[in-house]
C-alpha cells in the first residue's frame, strides 16, 4: 500500500522522508536459471534489521524484464510498511522506463529513482527536462532526480546537469521529492549550490555516507540513498542518526573515524573498478553486503569479475575498522547464504 496518496509524495517526503536507503540487488539461483526467493527475502528483512529506512530495487543486474518486476513483487511484500522502496528505472528507452514504472507502482513501489537511457543523447536541455516529466507525469509515485555528471550531459553544462534544469523540473513536476546529488566532480561546490538552492523545496540528499557529516551541519540532509552502504553492517544508519542531533556530532565522528579505514579500502577497490567502465561494480557490492551477513550468490552477466585480490582488500578493510565480519569463506560469497 502506498505511503501517501495521490498528489501529496512532495509534501509526504517533506515531513515523513528520513534515514538511509541502501541497495538491494536480486539473487539468482545456482544454475542462473530462476531468481532465488529466499535469498531476496533474506537481505530485504536485514535492510530493516540493520536500521535501514529504505532500499533502492537495483535493476542491474541481468534479470529479465519478467524476472525484474517478480522481484520488485517479492520486495515489496517483505519489506510491508517497515521500508521506503526506491524504484531504479534503468531501462532502454523511454517507452521500457514508462511501463516499468507504472508496473512498479501497481505493484506498492513507494519511490523512482530516474535513469537516462545508454542511448539518450539529447542535443538540449529541454530533452532532458522532457524525459523526466514524462516519466513523473506517468505515476503518482515520488521521483527522485539523479542528477548525476555522468549521464554525458556534459556538452549541455560543464556541471554535467545543471542546477536550472532541476529548478524547471521542481518548477513542473509536482511528484519530484527529492534530488539526488552528485554533481561537479571534483569538488563539493556544485553538490553545495544544490542543497542551497533546493533544501527548502525537496529533499537534497549526498549519498556519499562520507560526506554526510558536512552536509547535515551545513544544510540539515535529513535522508541520504541510495548506495551500498551495506558494507558498514548497522554502521552507517547509527552515524546518520547521531548526526540528526547537533549535541553527538562528535559521537557520530567516533563512528565515522572507526569505520575509515573499510572506507578507504572500499573507494580504492570500486574506483579502479569503475574507472573507464562508467558502470557500477554490483559483485563488489553483493560481496560487501555479504561481509556483513546478507545473502551474496550468483548474479547474472554483464557483470564485472570479482577477483581474489579485490575479495581479500574488502575484507581486510573490516577487519581493519574493527568491525565484524560474518562467517563464511569467499568460495561460499558466490554460493550465497540460501542457496538455490
Amino acid at each position: 500500500m502506498s505511503k501517501f496518496q495521490p498528489g501529496e509524495a512532495r509534501a509526504w517526503a517533506m515531513s515523513e522522508l528520513r534515514g538511509v536507503a541502501g541497495c538491494l540487488m536480486p539473487t539468482m539461483t545456482g544454475d542462473l536459471s530462476d531468481l532465488n526467493e529466499a535469498a531476496i527475502r533474506h537481505d530485504a528483512a536485514l535492510e530493516r534489521e540493520l536500521g535501514f529506512s529504505g532500499a533502492l530495487l537495483v535493476s542491474e543486474c541481468g534479470t529479465t524484464p519478467q524476472e525484474y518486476r517478480r522481484f520488485i513483487d517479492i520486495v515489496v511484500d517483505e519489506a510491508g510498511d517497515d521500508l521506503v522502496t526506491v524504484l531504479q528505472a534503468s531501462e532502454p528507452t523511454l517507452a521500457d522506463t514508462i511501463a516499468l514504472v507504472q508496473d512498479a507502482e501497481k505493484a506498492g513501489v513507494d519511490l523512482v529513482l530516474l535513469s537516462y537511457p545508454l542511448t539518450f543523447y539529447p542535443e538540449s536541455p529541454e530533452e532532458v527536462i522532457a524525459f523526466t516529466k514524462a516519466v513523473a507525469d506517468s505515476t503518482s509515485m515520488g521521483l527522485v532526480v539523479f542528477a548525476l555528471d555522468m549521464w554525458n550531459f556534459g556538452r549541455l553544462h560543464p556541471s554535467g546537469f545543471a542546477v536550472e534544469w532541476m529548478e524547471q523540473m521542481v518548477d513542473t513536476i509536482p511528484n519530484i521529492v527529492a534530488i539526488k546529488n552528485e554533481i561537479g566532480d571534483p569538488g563539493v561546490a556544485g553538490t553545495a549550490q544544490v542543497f542551497q538552492r533546493f533544501r527548502d523545496r525537496v529533499l537534497v540528499t549526498d549519498p556519499m555516507e562520507m560526506n554526510a557529516a558536512a552536509w547535515t551541519a551545513s544544510f540539515g540532509m535529513s535522508w541520504m540513498g541510495t548506495s551500498n552502504y551495506e558494507y558498514f553492517g548497522p554502521e552507517v544508519p547509527r552515524m546518520f542518526s547521531l548526526l540528526q542531533d547537533p549535541a553527538r556530532f562528535d559521537e557520530a565522528m567516533e563512528l565515522y573515524w572507526r569505520m575509515h579505514p573499510a572506507r578507504q579500502v572500499a573507494a580504492g577497490v570500486g574506483g579502479k573498478a569503475v574507472a573507464g567502465a562508467g558502470i557500477v561494480h554490483r559483485m563488489q557490492w553483493k560481496y560487501q553486503g555479504w561481509l556483513n551477513g546478507f545473502n551474496g550468490g550468483p548474479l547474472r552477466f554483464p557483470q564485472m569479475r570479482l577477483e581474489d585480490d579485490q575479495m581479500r582488500a574488502l575484507r581486510g578493510g573490516l577487519r581493519a575498522a574493527g568491525l565484524p565480519i560474518a562467517p563464511g569463506t569467499d568460495f561460499d560469497f558466490f554460493l550465497g547464504r540460501n542457496p538455490a
